[in-house]
């Protein structure tokens, strides 16, 4: 035995088809397919009442009279509005096609009782009420120009030859029948109608709370604005955006919580989307009610403003509806991005520059090999004296040493920005340290004419440090002093102690370095005076390895500098550098005009360094002048 259970199955495969039946013009407004679905369902059950009562009808009549084929002919009319309306999406022609039918039906009704006097009549009065409950101006007033001429016809139907047997009923049966029936079916009318708008009240309520959690949900702020722009109503999500409840936002609450320079785009742009219809994207800064959680009490936010068309501006009567969003952090993204932009040009830049410079130091001396190792090896050979053979060895040695000496700095350079350097801290005899290095390069001061001393180091400046990369610190400095002293100058090295630190200073009474070159000093290939006409060979890495090798230690590099006073070089570094942990990065380097009055330093005072004065040098502590 098959068990029909009730769980719904029937009602969707009903309410699957009567939704098939609803013009497509009507899908997309709840509230038109609700008037629509109710029509549907009222008149095709008329149908399939009718339907159902016809067999019993004729088989107790017979075959019906003229009055009587008008009347099962008006209760088609019904059907034929339904499917009028599924095909069309008329509604109001729809409703005059139902309520000629029912007209249709009363008057014969009338006629058959008694015509002008037949209480049917009393049903005319429900053809326009029935229309007005579908919420239609336009079938409302089908309906009463059609039941009004239903009232003319049954007011001559009692001239009409009805070609029938009349239905004698007595007035005081006829009457309340059809006062009873009028009421009920009014009646009916009135509470599905009421029924069917409480369901779709709640269908709306249901999908304001769905919208206003959405609405909560997300991290934007929803706005309705006016054309002038004042706020109608705001978002739940206003509490986490600006800090302040929704109510504080309408009128000009949001106006004024945007930067006073913001605010005449903003307006503008909320006019112009409500006076053309065209959506526009409008930034500005807006200032929060409270700080967030990184300390901003500042954001940069971008509205996204649309026009409300007048039959979607509900109750609240917007105009513009507005999503405002943070794009703080977009904008610090695209700063980043530009910035990482700007640093790979300027990489680029230093790569291009670096090809160059390294091209240029390494042709030159190669040409001398190539020249000098071909006539050394030529036929000429035979003829060239000792001393020009010797001369010509000399200048193929020389080449050869820098030639080692770029490819030496390149490495070191790598080696250092790449965190491979062998750094190995030991207790380090500075004396014999500033010692060695001006023995090594006393032979090249001499050759340059330039004078190189060195001043007595103070007692007890004991140093753990990487010898190795002390030494090569103080042989660039010393070299690049020499380099940029003309014959006749002087260099000088000495060191001075601190606290807790040691410098290594070296001084020389050079070319110097102009004002506007003083901030690059330190960077890997920049050289004063550069390029392929500069009366002095170098890659521009000296000082950028001496940065490199004093972060390693945890040390700063100050240069003084100013044309024709020469330049002073201070390396400072602690005075045990095996503490030193995360030494990867360049020391710091502070440069300034040398001879210009120092600035009051906050921090620890160094001796100043007297170096190149009128009097003749002592080998006591020289008297001093600030170094940077």
């Amino acid at each position: 035995m098959v068990v029909l259970r009730n769980d719904g199955t029937l009602a969707s495969l009903f309410d699957a088809r009567l939704a098939g039946l609803v013009h497509a013009s009507a899908l997309a407004e709840p509230g038109i397919r609700f008037r629509h679905e109710r029509f549907l369902v009222s008149r095709l059950a008329t149908g399939a009442v009718m339907m159902a009562a016809m067999p019993p009808y004729l088989l107790w009549r017979g075959v019906p009279s003229g009055v009587e084929a008008l009347a099962i002919a008006s209760l088609f009319l019904p059907v034929l509005a339904a499917v009028v309306l599924s095909r069309t999406g008329s509604l109001w022609v729809a409703h005059a096609l139902s309520s000629a039918g029912l007209t249709g039906l009363l008057v014969c009704l009338a006629a058959l009782t008694g015509g002008p006097s037949s209480a049917a009549a009393i049903w005319l009065v429900a053809v326009p009420l029935e229309a007005m409950v579908s919420g239609s101006r336009r079938a409302t007033l089908a309906a009463a120009i059609i039941a009004g001429l239903g009232a003319i016809a049954v007011a001559f139907s009692g001239h009409l030859s009805l070609g029938g047997p009349d239905l004698d009923w007595p007035n005081s049966v006829a009457i309340p029948v059809f006062a009873i029936t009028a009421i009920g079916h009014i009646t009916a009318q009135a509470i599905e109608h009421i029924r069917r708008e409480g369901e779709w009240r709640a269908r709306m309520r249901d999908n304001e709370a769905r919208d206003r959690l959405l609405l909560s949900a997300i991290d934007d702020l929803v706005t309705w604005h006016d054309a002038n722009g004042r706020v109608l109503e705001a978002s739940g999500s206003s509490a986490r955006f600006v800090g302040a409840d929704p109510g504080r936002l309408r009128g000009h609450g949001l106006l004024d919580r945007v930067h006073i320079g913001d605010r005449p785009a903003l307006l503008q742009a909320i006019s112009d989307v409500a006076a053309t219809g065209v959506p526009a994207t409008v930034p500005f800064r807006l200032h929060l009610d409270a700080a967030r959680a990184d300390g901003a009490r500042t954001i940069h936010a971008e509205m996204r403003a649309h026009r409300i068309e007048a039959a979607l501006a509900g109750a609240n009567g917007g105009t513009v509806v507005a999503v405002t969003r943070d794009v703080s952090e977009h904008r610090r993204h695209a700063a980043e991005l530009d910035r990482a932009r700007a640093e790979a040009e300027r990489a680029d830049e230093v790569k291009t520059h670096f090809l160059a410079t390294v091209s240029h130091e390494l042709r030159t001396p190669l040409n001398a090999i190539i020249g000098f190792s071909d006539v050394l090896a030529g036929e000429g050979s035979m003829s060239l004296s000792p001393e020009r053979t010797q001369e010509y060895a000399g200048i193929i040695g020389h080449s050869g040493r820098h030639l080692l000496d770029v490819v030496n700095t390149l490495l070191d350079i790598s080696r250092i920005r790449s965190g491979h350097f062998d750094f190995q801290p030991e207790p380090i005899d500075v004396e014999a340290l500033i010692r060695g290095c001006c023995d090594l390069m006393r032979l090249k001061a001499d050759a340059s004419g330039v004078a190189l001393t060195f001043a007595p180091v103070p007692a007890g400046s004991a140093l753990i440090a990487d010898a190795r990369a002390c030494r090569q610190m103080l042989i660039n400095l010393i070299s690049n002093a020499v380099k940029f002293t003309p014959r006749g100058g002087h260099v000088e090295v000495l060191v001075r102690r601190g606290g807790g630190y040691l410098d290594f200073v070296v001084a020389d009474n050079g070319i110097g370095v102009g004002e506007a070159d003083l901030p690059r000093l330190g960077d890997p290939f920049f050289q004063v005076g550069g390029g392929y006409g500069r009366s002095h060979e170098g890659t521009g890495l000296g000082l950028s390895v001496v940065r490199g090798l004093a972060g390693l230690h945890g040390g700063s590099v100050s240069v003084e500098s100013a044309p024709g006073k020469g330049t002073l070089v201070a390396v400072t570094l602690p005075l045990d550098c095996s503490r030193v942990r995360n030494g990867s990065q360049p020391a710091p380097i502070r440069t300034s005009v040398r001879g210009a009055v120092p600035e009051i330093a906050a921090g620890p005072i160094r001796l100043p360094v007297g170096l190149f004065d009128p009097a003749p040098v002592s080998t006591a502590h020289p008297p001093m002048r600030r170094a940077g």
